[in-house]
């Protein structure tokens, strides 16, 4: 896919080179024709935390798969290489029992394990960990609304990681999402099993650092550059 766009779009431009798409720039100036330059090397500085940022996580996605094979082989566990990072999904009854937010401690080595990996491969990342319940509302177990549950499991997860894992508590994030972001029907059981989980998700660098570059550039007349690189969206990883 080839666009043509002015120096006033380089904001969208950075975003399309980013994603792998072939882009041509207009340079008039010198002025522009330098700030481009500098745009291409943050492009490709860019480029290549990505290529190194695929190897981190596909590594540690390895290395997960290998350590909780068991559990990923009952079903209690599943891998993912997403848009976000790679997302490691806990079946909520893993983790806790039923209405509950305080971690079963037969699920305390299946933590372990994830932590061990996080710190081996991918330390310096940002971690969140987001919770999910099915859509059927709270009766009997305290908790105001499925929101708050969901929110507690996550918090209850993220403080395990930290208070037993030494995690550093500066990358951890935790937040509830209740039963809006389903990824099952909740008409049967089976889907609302899949929906009750607790997702930690590692997240990518690149997508940081891309906001951070400076793309104002004066216009100015209009003279083609054109710069291509591959695609290299996270969902490529796998």
């Amino acid at each position: 896919m080839a666009q043509n766009i002015p120096t006033y779009g380089l904001i969208a431009a950075l975003a399309l080179l980013v994603s792998g798409c072939s882009v041509n720039l207009y340079s008039g100036r010198p002025s522009d024709t330098a700030k481009i330059g500098a745009l291409s090397a943050d492009v490709e500085r860019l480029q290549k935390l990505r290529e190194q940022e695929k190897r981190e996580l596909q590594e540690a996605m390895d290395l997960l798969q290998k350590r909780l094979k068991g559990e990923i082989g009952e079903k209690e566990v599943r891998l993912e290489m997403a848009e976000r990072g790679l997302v490691i999904t806990f079946v909520a009854e893993v983790l806790f029992d039923s209405g509950k937010a305080s971690i079963r401690k037969e699920a305390y080595p299946i933590l372990d394990k994830v932590a061990r990996v996080i710190k081996e491969k991918v330390n310096d990342r940002e971690i969140g960990v987001e919770g999910h319940t099915d859509d059927r509302p709270i009766k009997h177990s305290g908790w105001k609304s499925n929101w708050e549950l969901s929110t507690a499991r996550a918090t209850s997860v993220l403080h395990y990681l930290v208070d037993n894992d030494s995690l550093d508590p500066h990358r951890l994030s935790a937040i509830g999402y209740g039963e809006y972001r389903p990824i099952a029907s909740n008409e049967g059981a089976a889907g609302r099993q899949k929906d009750r989980r607790v997702e930690i998700v590692i997240m990518p660098k690149a997508q940081k650092d891309a906001s951070k570059v400076d793309t104002s550039v004066p216009e100015g007349p209009n003279t083609p550059v054109t710069y291509e690189h591959a695609d290299t969206s996270p969902e490529k990883i796998k």
